[in-house]
């Protein structure tokens, strides 16, 4: 594969150095920058260019599947693989709708990570084995269109990153300037939110997002 050129994206500083030093301890790959938040991995893929992102997908600020749709729309070329710690079909199924190329869970050992990233960089796909057969079957077979949409899926990109920041504590007006929208499409998308999921106030969409992986618990 040659020099190999990775950019990290994980907001725990500890996992984040842990990725880098085993990473780089091999000498096929590079780590050439790093980031905290979907937006600044967004930003470190723009300027620099890798070859490969490993993203952890539940980010501050822009979610990891929120930045992953966003850098494949740019840079098709980039290869991604999300880190996570969710198993559940739901995810598995957006992060690859999003354009993963790969889904890796955090309890994967160092050779199944390197395993990953060669099978990706080879222009095939990565599963993790902890993700169920049924699932993987289900998404290959396109099953999953036959399924009822949650009310999850129904939430629309903007939705989900306004969701998030309510979430991340971010109040209307913050919400609007982060997003450089106006106070009253936050207050419109607010309201779709609640009417959407069936919940009435900041606390309950907060313990959504949660539930969903938008913030950490």
């Amino acid at each position: 594969m040659g020099n190999l050129r990775i950019v990290l994206a994980e907001d725990h500083t500890i996992l984040r150095e842990g990725l880098r030093a085993l990473l780089s301890a091999d000498p096929a790959f590079e780590i050439i920058g790093e980031a905290q938040d979907g937006r600044e991995a967004v930003r470190c893929v723009e300027k620099l260019e890798p070859d490969l992102l490993l993203m952890d997908l539940s980010m501050p600020r822009m979610s990891g599947m929120d930045a992953i749709r966003e850098i494949k729309k740019r840079y098709p070329e980039i290869k991604i693989i999300a880190l996570t710690v969710h198993k559940t079909e739901e995810y598995l199924l957006a992060t690859l709708q999003a354009g993963a190329d790969g889904y890796v869970l955090k309890d994967a050992t160092h050779n199944e990570l390197v395993l990953a990233i060669k099978n990706v960089m080879r222009g095939k796909s990565y599963l993790s084995p902890g993700v169920s057969e049924k699932v993987i079957e289900g998404y290959l077979e396109g099953k999953e269109s036959n399924r009822p949409r949650s009310s999850w899926e129904t939430l629309s990109q903007r939705e989900r990153e306004v969701l998030k920041l309510i979430a991340e504590g971010y109040k209307n007006k913050e919400i609007a300037e982060d997003l450089c929208i106006s106070l009253k499409t936050v207050e419109k998308h607010r309201a779709n939110l609640m009417k959407k999921l069936d919940l009435h106030n900041a606390a309950a969409l907060t313990v959504y997002a949660m539930q969903k992986g938008l913030v950490n618990r």
